[in-house]
């Protein structure tokens, strides 16, 4: 089946909170012998990127959404149980993100692929205060502090976070990554906010974790906040 006409159909069950015919088209898909990680490429995150779209541009309804977001983390959840494990790379990573049940459905697919990968990742979620964020990265110095699926109004705390993280040197060798969420919306934001990696969907995010470990911001890269940095100098 095309891959569109599949989505559609698939977001169609899911605004309408149809529980049997969502569960019965992935498990169709599955039964096609399509692997676990590409149903999650081609499947739930183009809807959930649907999905959380028309929710920003008010076409609809939080009632649509709740049902949405709620089944889609289920079948989310099932999916992952089916990927395949690929080998240990002895990378750990913490990651948190935006406070909506939305944002937390969107890193939860990150974080699925990125253990398929070989990572070991600590999710917390989101809502978290910065200080818990900043004091759980000074005691375990994961090599990776992910910041997925960020909804604007973390902005400030993703902010004070790298600014601190760069400022006083902690955790020198743990690398900053965001993606999703504010970010997709926002080009150029990643980078200005001093972050080492940006990726826009889960598939990209493992790739680039993969093939750039070492990869670090420069100093002329970040723009945001460098007038107040060269005042308080």
């Amino acid at each position: 089946m095309n891959k569109e006409v599949l989505v559609d159909q698939f977001f169609e069950t899911l605004i309408n909170g149809d529980r049997p015919a969502a569960r019965a088209l992935v498990q169709k898909v599955a039964d096609a012998g399509v692997p676990a990680a590409k149903i999650l490429a081609d499947l739930l995150w183009p809807t959930y990127e649907q999905i959380e779209k028309l929710h920003r541009h008010d076409q609809l309804t939080s009632m649509s959404h709740h049902l949405a977001t709620r089944l889609l983390r289920t079948l989310v959840d099932q999916n992952a149980a089916n990927l395949t494990r690929g080998k240990v790379r002895g990378r750990t990573v913490f990651a948190c993100c935006g406070p909506a049940e939305g944002d937390e459905l969107g890193a939860q697919m990150a974080v699925d692929l990125l253990e398929a990968g070989g990572f070991t990742v600590t999710f917390a979620g989101g809502g978290l205060p910065p200080d818990e964020v900043m004091s759980q990265v000074h005691e375990y110095r994961p090599d990776v502090l992910l910041m997925f699926a960020s909804a604007p109004g973390d902005l400030p705390i993703i902010r004070q976070t790298i600014d601190t993280l760069h400022e006083i040197g902690a955790c020198p060798k743990t690398q900053i990554v965001v993606g999703g969420g504010v970010f997709n919306r926002a080009e150029g934001l990643a980078e200005e906010i001093g972050a080492d990696l940006w990726a826009t969907s889960p598939m990209e995010l493992v790739h680039l974790m993969l093939a750039e470990p070492e990869h670090r911001a420069t100093d002329e890269q970040r723009t945001v906040g460098r007038k107040r940095r060269a005042k308080a100098a």
